[in-house]
């Protein structure tokens, strides 16, 4: 059995509610497959937990937005002014952790890939919201099962083997015959009108989107001493 985590943004208190969840699943093998900074109020607290608790560590578009290796002005007015905070008090040893995180991993063993965008130029962050997205998606990974995260949307996407793709957005039974792309959704800012933190729990025979209850208030307190945009603060209380 194992979890997979993405979007934690710099909230720390989801995420310590989702490993405390974890711990209590006796869950063990974590893989966080990216953007651990970015829109929230502690960057370096949430690395030094993810670094500590993840066997597996991928990159995402935030984080490279703060190593500079993304264009920032790539993000909307809202993220861009988070990163731009984010980059003035993210410590050195945390920059340079998030520009040597990979971008894709393959685990042969279990028949998985994780990318924190798609398996198609996960470099270039693009997005997957429709299933003809989907569709092409599936020729760009060979083995059974591709996780995702970067839309904040978790939903399970399954390939069955006459080529029709069904989804699920709570859990399903795996299949032997069928493929999947499954994304993970976001922990520290769901945006599927849910503002529990998301993850997903896997083992042999089945795959579930878990939920979580978060102090969220608490780091909408923590957003507004650091003088993070009102947009922001709100819109994590609404799951939008």
């Amino acid at each position: 059995m194992y979890a997979v985590l993405s979007d934690v943004h710099s909230n720390l208190e989801a995420l310590k509610s989702v490993l405390e969840d974890l711990k209590k699943r006796d869950i063990h093998d974590i893989y966080f497959i990216g953007d651990a900074v970015g829109y929230g109020p502690e960057p370096n607290e949430c690395i030094k937990l993810l670094k500590t608790e993840c066997n597996i560590l991928l990159v995402g578009n935030h984080d490279w937005g703060v190593c500079g290796l993304t264009d920032i002005r790539y993000f909307n007015e809202y993220a861009r002014a988070a990163i731009e905070w984010t980059m003035n008090v993210i410590n050195k040893d945390n920059i340079k952790a998030l520009g040597e995180f990979p971008v894709r991993c393959e685990l042969k063993k279990e028949d998985i890939t994780l990318v924190h965008s798609t398996p198609y130029e996960p470099e270039k962050w693009h997005y997957l919201f429709r299933l003809h997205d989907a569709e092409e998606n599936f020729g760009y990974f060979d083995g059974r099962i591709c996780f995702i995260g970067h839309s904040h949307k978790p939903v399970i996407i399954e390939k069955l083997t006459s080529g029709e793709l069904i989804t699920d957005k709570k859990g399903t039974n795996i299949k032997p015959d069928s493929r999947y792309i499954i994304n993970v959704g976001s922990i520290g800012q769901p945006r599927d009108g849910d503002p529990r933190a998301s993850y997903v729990i896997v083992d042999d025979e089945k795959v579930e989107i878990a939920r979580v209850k978060y102090n969220i208030e608490a780091t909408q307190k923590k957003m507004t001493l650091e003088g993070l945009p009102l947009f922001l603060i709100e819109r994590i209380a609404l799951g939008i």
